[in-house]
């Protein structure tokens, strides 16, 4: 399990005191508002940040660190993803994961005979979907729902799934 959750990127700056534009990559944007320190992946090292403000504008949230006070400090962030430590991660409900839980997961039937690998989660609003990639290369879409995925277990990285029919025509 990864020991870091991505809630956002940085896509540029925000103004000339130091503030950057953020895509949230979180179910809860007003999270952003309940975070006293995030870390910024530098791609050499995870740097500690304090948020000092946060405002919301459209899809993005737009924070102030107080690390950094001038657009000239924060212009090389874009691109650069934050995160939170576990123990600072949203809460989750029963049969909640996260997505980087779930990423390589093996899938099997439930008769316990492998379906694959778990690559990817794609989320269309109703209910995500699983895409679960095949031994031969092929992709299954399994939709992420309870009469379909019957057991998901992060710490074995296994989740068991009933095939309902049509889903591998």
């Amino acid at each position: 399990m990864e020991e870091y959750l991505i809630v956002g990127t940085i896509t540029t700056t925000h103004g000339i005191h130091g503030e950057v534009k953020i895509f949230p990559q979180t179910d809860d944007v007003k999270r952003f508002k309940k975070l006293k320190e995030v870390f910024l992946d530098t791609g050499k090292e995870k740097r500690l940040l304090h948020p000092e403000s946060v405002k919301f504008f459209k899809q993005f949230v737009i924070i102030k660190f107080k690390e950094f006070n001038s657009m000239n400090e924060v212009e090389g962030l874009r691109g650069k993803n934050l995160l939170v430590d576990r123990k600072n991660a949203v809460k989750l409900q029963k049969d909640e994961y996260f997505i980087s839980d779930l990423i390589g997961l093996n899938v099997y039937r439930e008769n316990d005979l492998p379906v694959g690998i778990l690559t990817d989660v794609l989320q269309t609003g109703a209910n995500d979907v699983y895409v679960v990639k095949k031994e031969d290369g092929s992709e299954i879409l399994l939709p992420a729902i309870k009469e379909c995925i019957k057991k998901v277990d992060t710490e074995e990285g296994k989740m068991v799934v009933f095939m309902m029919p049509g889903l591998e025509d």
